[in-house]
């Protein structure tokens, strides 16, 4: 038996029509959330209260599996964010934390973590799964680590994505 539970996906959007998408969904009858955060804007006779997305080009879609697809029609929706090769599934959990979290505190914001030069890195897959490095240099989706061994050092290049801070 095919089981008909829907699940949480995030959509990329295109630029700025996350608040569309999300009313073009509604008027669909399409389980939706676009996070958004209340700002002040400024301009130079007046100041105005808006609501900017949270998470830009990104609206979540809680749809049944096999009706996900049909998502794909609707004007300002360009893909799926991709996870292994598939639609990545979100928690319900995770999406009640981010409602949690606005509803707790004003004026939100999203900055990404990324790798940055100098941090200490270990490598997840490949041959040299576990070891650990310092990051050299970003170049583009890779970067350049320096592996320290018997008192020599080696530096490799990998792909970002194989990488993970050392806390």
């Amino acid at each position: 038996m095919i089981e008909n539970s829907a699940y949480w996906y995030a959509v990329n959007t295109k630029p700025r029509w996350e608040k569309k998408v999300a009313k073009e969904l509604d008027l669909k009858g399409i389980i939706n959330y676009c996070p958004l955060n209340k700002v002040v804007k400024q301009w130079s006779d007046r100041k105005k209260v808006i609501f900017e997305p949270i998470f830009k080009s990104y609206v979540f879609v809680k749809i049944e599996e096999q009706k996900k697809w049909d998502i794909k029609r609707i004007n300002g929706i360009l893909n799926y964010v991709y996870w292994l090769g598939k639609p990545a599934k979100i928690k319900e959990d995770e999406i009640n934390i981010i409602k949690n979290f606005l509803g707790e505190f004003n004026e939100v914001q999203v900055e990404q973590i990324g790798l940055q030069v100098t941090q200490k890195v270990r490598i997840k897959q490949g041959v040299l799964m576990n070891y650990e490095g310092i990051l050299v240099e970003i170049l583009g989706s890779r970067a350049v680590v320096k592996i320290q061994s018997m008192g020599l050092q080696l530096s490799a290049e990998f792909d970002k994505k194989n990488l993970e801070k050392i806390i």
